[in-house]
């Protein structure tokens, strides 16, 4: 499986693999979209510190029950256990405030990176897109913010936790004895190294499981979007068994990662309690030597085990900051990807008039074929021109050119007179519509597809688009009518109904210039009939682009450029290309060939 982009070498790998400087301040930055509710988040803070503190008196006060328990102050011991109560209480409405207030930050912090994350993403240039798999930057996106809403919500929180506890209990403990607490930490420096060494596979590992996830969810997306492709060439068991593998791969991986966690755990409960044991047995010396209370030392051990386990805690909590991290990293990724650009000018008042000067042009990641060479033509306002030629001509990547999907690498393209890439992206492709041959519904009703071309039409413009297309009386026999669901694109449809709806699309979009891509080739004799008479009405009064397959289509066009290879080979009416008997009259009689046959 291609990686997300392009995968990085194994140097830049490793680097990702730990939390270095940059990679901090790099995440670091995704800390924008908490600054509006920083105020939120610093009384969380507050409430954080609260509850910590207070979970620290509780081992104070136990040891202060006990040394009660060998006097004669039964009301000491009343005392003590009310406050005990009090300190609970407290523990609780602060650890309430604070899950809450983090909550709030962190359901803000994430709507605010979602929705910069797909609005940054649709603004992106084709050529991002064509470099990358749709199913992967959907997984991506997907488990990566999904990972930050569990570091946001929790892990941050837990992780300054345990170092408030640590930083309280080891003060407290080195106060209450100096001996008691070398002595526990004694072990720290072996735990830390030992962590960190486990630390590290366990990342590889969690890695690798998270890039198999992700791999194994390509392949369910694209499976299910080619379902009928799948069961066309009977591969459900080939498709099957590719998943399987993926879903295998993570199994055997996610069992190592968890053997690792399972000794890591088991080294810390052992050091964890191996340490209380030394503690008790020292302490107990120290009690017999009247050198602290027996109160003192149970208050020794319990903060001895907050320590340790805050110690422990603070291992995993690191590993999932490593990973909130790596999720941050792809995330920005995305975010660094520069968006489309070009000129600010408004394209007011269109007249539709186009100028391909000399333009050629080669994909960004095709650079050693070249799609187009020196194409030179001139449409002019309201005059229809249609291309064609044989599969891989260059035809869509004109059309392509036109609507600024991409640059082309010499050359330029003129409309009104000037430079394409002087207007604004939106202003140049609000004059322009397209009606491709493979036409994209999305999964709402009739009416809100239509509605596409301009949302801000009214329901009388929707319908007149309708009619204007030849879609009504189709429409209409549906029993929802314009509320009728269209399915996942647009399977509902017949193929000649789902051209009508882009058709109408079209017309309510009202474009200064139209492209027609292959708009009727793959319907019967019927359906395009209606979609050709929806056309030709759409066309009046339009500057327009025709890709055509069936050449009886296009005889009517002002003018037809025929490319081979990238090039314009010929150029005239119907009438003048037939008569010079080229590679126009090559293809017409291969299609008639076709035809015949068929």
């Amino acid at each position: 499986m291609a990686g997300f982009g392009r995968r990085k070498n194994s140097e830049e790998d490793k680097d990702k693999k730990r939390i270095s400087k940059a990679a901090l301040k790099k995440s670091l930055r995704l800390f924008k979209y908490v600054k509006p509710y920083f105020g939120t988040f610093s009384i969380g803070m507050i409430f954080l510190f609260l509850s910590s503190g207070a979970s620290m008196v509780f081992p104070y006060l136990t040891g202060k029950l006990i040394d009660a328990a060998n006097s004669d102050f039964l009301d000491r011991i009343n005392e003590i256990a009310l406050l005990l109560m009090g300190v609970f209480l407290l523990n609780a409405i602060f650890s309430y405030f604070r899950i809450y207030l983090f909550a709030i930050v962190t359901q803000k912090t994430l709507a605010a990176l979602r929705q910069a994350t797909y609005k940054h993403l649709i603004h992106l240039p084709m050529g991002f897109f064509s470099a990358r798999r749709v199913g992967e930057l959907n997984s991506r996106i997907a488990s990566d913010i999904s990972l930050l809403q569990e570091t946001l919500t929790t892990t941050i929180a837990e992780f300054l936790r345990q170092i408030i506890i640590i930083v309280i209990g080891i003060s407290l403990l080195t106060f209450m004895s100096v001996k008691l607490t070398l002595l526990m930490l004694a072990l720290v420096p072996l735990v830390v190294v030992i962590a960190v060494l486990f630390g590290k596979k366990i990342r590889k590992l969690s890695k690798s499981a998270q890039d198999e996830v992700a791999n194994s969810n390509i392949i369910v997306e694209e499976t299910l979007q080619g379902i009928a492709v799948v069961k066309a060439f009977v591969n459900e068991t080939f498709e099957y068994l590719r998943y399987k593998s993926k879903t295998d791969e993570i199994i055997s991986i996610s069992l190592k990662g968890a053997k690792w966690r399972g000794a890591f755990a088991s080294f810390i409960i052992f050091c964890l309690f191996g340490s209380i044991i030394a503690v008790i047995w020292y302490g107990v010396i120290l009690v017999q030597s009247n050198e602290m209370s027996m109160g003192d030392l149970f208050t020794f051990i319990l903060y001895s085990v907050f320590v340790g386990a805050s110690l422990g805690g603070i291992a995993d909590l690191y590993s999932q900051l490593q990973k909130a991290v790596g999720a941050t990293e792809n995330l920005l990724e995305i975010l660094e990807e520069d968006e489309e650009s070009a000129g600010s000018e408004s394209l007011d008042n269109c007249s539709g008039d186009i100028r391909f000067k000399e333009v050629s042009f080669y994909y960004p990641n095709r650079k050693d074929i070249q799609v187009l060479k020196s194409v030179d033509f001139e449409i002019k306002s309201g005059e229809q021109v249609a291309l064609v030629g044989p599969s891989g001509a260059g035809k869509s990547t004109i059309t392509s050119l036109l609507l600024n999907f991409y640059r082309s690498t010499e050359g330029e393209i003129l409309i009104d007179g000037e430079n394409i890439n002087k207007y604004s992206l939106d202003s140049l492709r609000e004059q322009m519509a397209i009606v491709p041959q493979d036409v994209l519904l999305f999964g709402g009703t009739i009416y809100e597809n239509i509605l596409y071309g301009n949302p801000n039409a009214d329901e009388e413009a929707v319908k007149k688009a309708a009619d204007q297309a030849n879609a009504l009386e189709f429409i209409n026999e549906f029993p929802e009518k314009f509320d009728t669901i269209v399915g996942e694109r647009g399977v509902q449809l017949s193929g000649g109904q789902r051209q009508r709806i882009a058709i109408a699309r079209a017309i309510l979009k009202d474009p200064k210039i139209l492209i027609l891509d292959e708009a009727t080739s793959s319907l019967d004799s019927h359906s395009e009939k209606l979609v050709q008479d929806a056309l030709d009405l759409l066309m009046k009064g339009r500057t327009s682009l025709v890709i055509a397959h069936r050449l009886s289509t296009i005889q009517k066009a002002d003018r037809i450029l025929v490319l081979k290879d990238g090039m314009i080979v010929e150029s005239g009416t119907h009438d003048e290309l037939q008569a010079k008997g080229g590679l126009y009259q090559e293809l017409k009689g291969l299609q008639m060939g076709v035809d015949q046959g068929a």
